[in-house]
């Protein structure tokens, strides 16, 4: 017997004993009573939208009904069709609160990504003086509500003369505290060594940024996106914004929620057509967030 089959016999029977202390000890109870688990906090996470859609599809009749039932009897989409009548009979049209909205949660949302996402990438890879107490500042900038920072910002963008623009929304999403530090903790798990590797080629900064970074830290921006369309998109733009024709698609579908109990169809309606794109870009993006969560503690 030769010593390479010696030693195979030998480290066999080891390997064997490694793979079976490897293995899981549960039961096959805990893997019922796990998957059960799961199961129940799915479908308690999935009623609210269930039930809210179920709502928008029933007549006037069922909304009424009590005790109130999960799903129609008869579905029907007349909340949904006299909705779009109702809007419009406006003097603003759909079209024009529907642009609008469109228009500041997409450049709301562009800035922001770019912004934080420079920012993040000059505080995880650069010392320079200032560096920590800069990112200490906007961590503690995230600790403060939106009520107490209200009249401050209000105060600022008056003496810009931003009121009644849409700048007053735009522009203060673009210094969210939240995607800098998503960018930030994301961008300090990049190597090093791939963008000194990159400089050695030659590539300039904006190359390295562009180029290497910003595609090696995809998940997070992804994320970045889903935080900032759910708050520009569910923004109302009230305080800021006085002209009807500048008003967002969220603030005329809940004046027509204020209609009073002719409308509880309609409301049911606008609920559905509020949520829809946040919970459909969340969908299309859920495996960027997964990743995300997944790998933004890893260090070089």
């Amino acid at each position: 017997m030769s010593k390479k089959t010696q030693a195979a016999v030998i480290e066999k029977p080891y390997h064997k004993k490694l793979i079976r202390r490897r293995k899981p000890n549960r039961s096959i109870g805990g893997d019922v009573a796990l998957v059960l688990f799961l199961v129940l906090a799915g479908l308690v996470m999935v009623f609210p939208i269930v039930y809210a859609v179920s709502n928008a599809l029933k007549p006037l009749d069922e909304l009424f009904m009590f005790p109130p039932r999960i799903f129609a009897r008869n579905p029907t989409f007349d909340n949904f069709s006299d909705l779009f009548v109702t809007m419009g009979k406006s003097w603003v049209t759909f079209s024009r609160y529907f642009f609008n909205t469109v228009f500041i949660t997409a450049a709301g949302t562009a800035g922001h990504l770019l912004i934080a996402s420079m920012g993040a990438f000059v505080l995880a890879k650069y010392d320079f003086p200032g560096g920590r107490t800069f990112f200490k500042i906007v961590t503690i900038a995230m600790m403060f509500s939106y009520y107490v920072t209200g009249i401050p910002n209000y105060i600022l963008i008056n003496k810009l003369g931003w009121i009644d623009t849409y700048w007053a929304i735009i522009v203060p999403a673009f210094a969210s505290p939240i995607g800098f530090f998503l960018m930030k903790q994301f961008m300090e798990g990049l190597p090093t060594s791939l963008i000194e590797a990159a400089k050695i080629d030659g590539a300039n900064e904006w190359r390295v940024f562009a180029g290497i970074v910003m595609p090696n830290v995809k998940p997070a921006w992804m994320t970045l996106i889903i935080f900032s369309v759910q708050g520009l998109w569910n923004n109302r733009a009230a305080t800021f914004i006085y002209s009807e024709e500048r008003k967002t698609l969220v603030y005329a579908l809940q004046q027509i929620q204020l209609g009073g109990i002719a409308r509880t169809g309609q409301a049911a309606a606008v609920l559905v057509v509020v949520m829809i794109v946040p919970i459909l870009i969340f969908v299309f993006s859920e495996s960027q967030i997964l990743e995300t969560m997944a790998s933004s503690g890893l260090k070089d």
